[in-house]
């Protein structure tokens, strides 16, 4: 009977610290982590928690939207833990899988944090056809034919990395090899 803790942020750019530490706070003896959107289906780090518990074991999180974002994905998780006799905790809830209460409270949470990621998305949306009614079309702007064409000299002469000709020209890495691409399939 083993806590097994779960954090998980979207991007690499925030940090896993208050979760880790909250859930070692909380007695876990294990915790996998990763910065992966939940969108993603592929979760290394869920994945191979879910391979590591056991029977009796009691899987926690954080935040139930750490798991994932739509209802479907949390029922079933949910129900893969039931079905292995896994309980699931949410520490910023006090929900615990292991009575009535906290499986039906735990149900409606799941419904609620589909809600939320929906309202967010309309919200954007919104958000984007607001910009594109004032002329705006929410892309980057193109590159110069200048900057393209310097692109094109300082890869040829094949004295610069990738990385080398994007810092000269102020553009990505992405951006160099792309314009590369395109040039080799004009010709």
């Amino acid at each position: 009977m083993a806590k097994i803790g779960y954090a998980r942020v979207s991007t690499k750019g925030q940090s896993l610290d208050y979760q880790i530490d909250t859930l070692e706070d909380y007695g876990c003896e294990r915790i996998f982590s990763e910065k992966v959107s939940a969108k993603k289906s592929k979760r290394t780090e869920l994945d191979k928690c879910l391979d590591y518990l056991r029977a009796e074991d009691t899987l926690v999180v954080y935040k139930l939207d750490r798991l994932g974002r739509t209802t479907k994905q949390l029922i079933e998780l949910a129900q893969w833990l039931e079905s292995n006799g896994i309980e699931l905790e949410i520490i910023e809830m006090n929900i615990n899988t292991n009575d009535a209460m906290g499986k039906m409270f735990f149900m409606m949470m799941s419904a609620f944090a589909e809600l939320e990621a929906n309202l967010l998305s309309e919200r954007t949306k919104k958000g984007l056809d607001a910009a594109r009614a004032r002329g705006r079309k929410g892309r980057r702007p193109k590159i110069s034919d200048h900057i393209r064409r310097m692109i094109k000299f300082l890869y040829n002469e094949q004295k610069l990395t990738g990385e080398e000709i994007a810092e000269q020209t102020g553009v990505s890495r992405t951006t160099v090899y792309r314009v590369i691409k395109e040039n080799s399939n004009d010709n």
